[in-house]
């Protein structure tokens, strides 16, 4: 009896090892922030043709996080859930792209806004639609839960629209729309400029727009240490001109705001 017990003592004793041990192993690096991307998100942060994640957000927050004195890995999540990531602490921020709404402000803290940025409307080059209003009875595309949707279902025009078509991101909605799926794809300008640079006679983009917006960072609600030093390290690269020359890499201009 005796035997069997000190037998199952250690049977116990290993499986409480093991699972310890990968416990240990599943916790996150705390001199490493995580930060959640959508990688086709061109050019905050997308892949390269070597599959390598690249991008303005991206040489953005390994700048910051050097001046931080951490690292950055860039983890890839579906945007839809991306306050769900946040919040559940799998990621600790949100960093591509990100734009700053009231709504999102009840969810995340935001660092100051650092870019700019406008909800478009992008049809093909040879379309009949030329304005606003020509969205009518039309299909529009656009990312599920992004701000682009935000900005369709605040205008008027969306009660005229045939049909709103939602992608997981924005390279599906723009492969449906040259395909003829689509009439209009409601996108970021900052995405779409970079998209136009590529393919200059495929697109072309409404004067008018939906709503302008800026660009922000998420952090995760009371996480204000984080959020601290997070903008205390933006301010220095503003000052020092690291910010400048970032976005002078990816848009030719210092478009960041100070």
């Amino acid at each position: 009896m005796m035997k069997r017990l000190a037998t199952m003592f250690l049977i116990l004793a290993a499986v409480l090892v093991i699972f310890t041990g990968c416990s240990k192993s599943a916790e996150k690096d705390d001199n490493k922030l995580v930060i959640g991307i959508d990688d086709k998100f061109a050019p905050m942060g997308f892949r390269d043709e070597d599959n390598n994640i690249v991008g303005f957000d991206i040489d953005y927050a390994i700048a910051a996080a050097e001046k931080m004195g951490t690292e950055v890995t860039f983890q890839p999540i579906d945007w839809k859930t991306k306050e769900a990531e946040l919040s559940s602490g799998r990621i600790d921020l949100i960093w591509n792209g990100y734009t700053i709404t009231d709504e999102r402000k009840e969810k995340v803290l935001f660092t100051k806004p650092y870019l700019k940025n406008a909800q478009v409307i992008v049809t093909l080059s040879d379309s009949k639609v030329t304005a606003l209003a020509d969205l009518e009875g039309k299909v529009v595309g656009l990312q599920s839960l992004s701000s682009a949707s935000d900005a369709l279902n605040a205008s008027p025009i969306k009660e005229k629209v045939k049909t709103v078509t939602e992608f997981a991101d924005n390279v599906q909605a723009l492969t449906d729309l040259k395909s003829g799926r689509l009439d209009a794809v409601v996108i970021d300008e900052v995405v779409i400029n970079y998209y136009m640079a590529k393919e200059e006679q495929t697109f072309k983009v409404l004067e008018e727009s939906l709503a302008p917006e800026e660009y922000g960072i998420g952090v995760k609600k009371g996480n204000e240490e984080l959020l601290e030093k997070l903008q205390k390290s933006l301010d220095e690269m503003n000052e020092d001109g690291t910010a400048a020359d970032i976005s002078k890499k990816w848009f030719g201009e210092d478009k960041v705001l100070k």
